[in-house]
């Protein structure tokens, strides 16, 4: 009897210190709306997570992007998230008019991933063919204090204008701009996102649309993280023409609490997988490894700097 009950406690002090090798780890995955490219990305992200970390288990969840997601990562309601450049840097400066009422000091970047294309789509009745001939119109300028919100603001300012230069202004999801555009209540929408946009393909293969170009003059007024970029023709049913505009970089960024062996693991990941990324939307295509490690303004978690060492990005 005594060697039993030695026995179990022996078994019972091996199975208490276990945990901490076979603990369930637990990932969050933050997006956006499901009409845009992080959402598709995200689930893809979630499902190689689930499959190839151990005792993991993943959630991808639907959100209005960049600055609530961020919010939500400060406290530690999701372990990764997508982000637009200029939304992370107001939330690492703690820039209350884009949404933060604090600094968000828990914040820690993954990767560099694609850039967000600034795309301005008009129906071709609107006669919206410029920026200035938005003045007067209706424009959806995104959920508010969105990432795709604050990069309107900042294009209709680097073009003279702001909301009041607009005859109505919509803060609309994607894939609800688009429903208004196609009832014929709505002139145009600015979407911040990934080149094919499921929301204005579905727009552009029903209705005939203008792209409008946001000129080189105009971003560098804005300057970084902006950059001058284009729209290749053909991106857009109807769109024959190459287009210019703005992109602002994306990323991938998790919380200082996250540990190093797990953010280690998500950032290899991340780029062990890009043909599976690249199936899930053609935004896939155009994340790469050699700048994933460059121009975040917020520092990279020890577990991203581990991998990029390893691969020579970082000294």
């Amino acid at each position: 009897m005594k060697r039993t009950i030695l026995g179990v406690a022996a078994a019972l002090a091996l199975a208490a210190s276990a945990p901490c090798a076979h603990a369930q780890s637990f990932i969050n995955v933050l997006t956006g709306g499901t009409s845009g490219v992080y959402y598709p990305l995200g689930v893809a992200i979630g499902k190689i997570y689930g499959d190839k970390i151990p005792n993991v288990k993943t959630q991808v969840q639907a959100t209005k992007a960049s600055v609530e997601n961020l919010i939500l990562l400060q406290q530690g309601r999701g372990e990764l998230a997508f982000t637009l450049g200029d939304s992370l840097k107001a939330a690492w400066e703690g820039d209350e008019e884009a949404g933060f009422k604090t600094k968000l000091d828990k914040l820690r970047t993954i990767g560099a991933i694609y850039p967000n294309y600034i795309q301005i789509v008009a129906t071709a009745e609107s006669g919206i063919k410029t920026l200035a001939d938005l003045k007067g119109k209706s424009l959806s300028v995104g959920a508010p204090k969105s990432g795709t919100e604050l990069n309107s603001r900042a294009i209709l300012a680097a073009a003279g204008m702001t909301y009041k230069d607009l005859g109505k202004v919509e803060y609309l999801p994607f894939a609800e701009s688009v429903d208004l555009m196609k009832n014929r209540q709505l002139g145009a929408t600015l979407q911040s996102a990934g080149l094919g946009v499921a929301s204005l393909k579905d727009l552009s293969s029903s209705s005939s649309i203008t792209v409008v170009a946001v000129p080189k003059e105009t971003v560098d007024k804005i300057g970084p993280p902006f950059i001058s970029t284009i729209i290749p023709a053909n991106t857009y049913t109807g769109q024959d023409k190459d287009v210019p505009t703005a992109a602002v970089v994306n990323y991938l960024v998790t919380n200082s609490t996250v540990s190093d062996d797990l953010a280690y693991q998500m950032t290899k990941l991340i780029f062990e997988s890009l043909p599976e990324l690249q199936n899930a939307h053609a935004a896939g295509k155009e994340i790469k490894l050699e700048t994933a490690a460059t121009g975040s303004p917020v520092p990279l978690h020890p577990g991203a700097i581990r991998y990029y060492k390893e691969k020579g990005l970082i000294k």
